[in-house]
């Protein structure tokens, strides 16, 4: 749970994009071939359908790469990466409360996985891609400088 919530050891994503500059949501971190608000509409588009897969029974799996992240050309406004955030955040607490209802088995077998999937599952892989392209953000806004001057040392 703590992983979800992003307690303890991990940052969250609220931490990692607190008082980002709005100049820089479209830049590209060093060596990399995606934006930084491109690398958030991916966490938040590939929690997304881990959040669909287990819940809608009308789950049909997106195309990759199409699916999980934005064009290479799209650029975001601030207002798209607001909403980017609230969605994400709307969508962990989702899973959040998946996780905490009583009525739920978390070990029973997701309906849309074929057999092959629990929840217990897909939440962990949720929690774990978070967490690594999280420390991505976290590290990438490092290395590009654009920390307030109070987190750089």
């Amino acid at each position: 749970m703590s992983t979800l919530e992003s307690g303890h050891n991990h940052m969250s994503l609220a931490e990692a994009t607190k008082a980002f500059p709005m100049s820089a949501i479209n830049s590209r971190l060093p060596r990399v071939p995606y934006s930084v608000w491109h690398l958030v509409e991916h966490i938040r588009l590939t929690q997304k359908d881990m959040l669909d897969y287990m819940t809608s029974t009308s789950y049909e799996e997106p195309p990759f790469p199409a699916g999980y992240w934005p064009e290479k050309s799209a650029r975001a406004t601030s207002a798209q990466w607001r909403q980017s955030l609230a969605q994400f955040h709307k969508d962990v607490k989702a899973v959040i409360d998946l996780v905490r209802d009583p009525a739920r088995d978390l070990f029973a077998v997701v309906p849309n996985s074929g057999g092959r999937h629990t929840f217990f599952r897909c939440c962990l892989v949720i929690a774990d891609h978070n967490s690594y392209h999280i420390g991505e953000l976290g590290i990438g806004r490092q290395v590009a400088g654009l920390w307030p001057k109070s987190r750089r040392d």
